[in-house]
């Protein structure tokens, strides 16, 4: 007796599995977005406290972080989303009475206050924080996740890139050209 037939592989995908894959690529382009804003916002901030003169308060907040443990120092990393906890709070209930532009605003300014005086806090926390296991394992995921939504979206982000160079001014005669040509010899054949 013969095995019975396998189905196609086209029909062998579930409508979860497609559902997750589509799924994947908001929570990519997500991870993405954070750790775009994150390097961005490291150096920024680096300058605006540099500019501020306040490179001694950088040396005082290292020197205060030194002699403490690394459990102690996970707090001090986590007072900024502690402190910005009440600013997201505000805009949330700015969003709940429709004052929309003051919402976006309130929550944007949140989001960018926060990762970037996060980023200042962790350059600062990083050694002592990376000395707890599940801290180091949770950073070491975090990074590959960030390896695996840049794997899932570069591709895209290159057929877009090429789609956006033909379509762009100084290409845009020669491939209207081209299509017109390829319409003709349609037409012709």
């Amino acid at each position: 007796m013969s095995p019975p037939p396998r189905p196609h592989r086209r029909l062998r995908r579930s409508p979860l599995r497609l559902l997750s894959r589509l799924l994947l690529v908001p929570v990519a382009l997500v991870l993405l977005l954070e750790a775009w804003l994150w390097e961005r916002l490291r150096p920024l901030i680096a300058r605006v406290v540099d500019l501020i003169a306040w490179p001694r308060l950088r040396a005082a907040i290292a020197a205060l972080i030194e002699p403490l443990p690394p459990p102690a120092t996970l707090v001090v990393f986590l007072v900024p989303v502690a402190v910005l906890f009440p600013l997201k709070l505000a805009g949330l209930w700015l969003l709940a009475h429709g004052r929309w532009v003051e919402a976006g605003l309130t929550l944007l300014a949140a989001k960018l206050l926060g990762v970037g005086v996060t980023a200042f806090v962790f350059d600062l926390t990083r050694d002592k924080l990376l000395r707890m296991g599940w801290f180091a394992q949770l950073h070491d995921w975090t990074l590959r996740a960030v390896a695996w939504a840049h794997r899932l979206t570069d591709p895209v982000k290159a057929r877009i890139r090429a789609v956006m160079r033909l379509v762009l001014p100084h290409r845009a005669g020669r491939t209207w050209r081209l299509l017109r040509r390829i319409r003709r010899r349609m037409r012709t054949a």
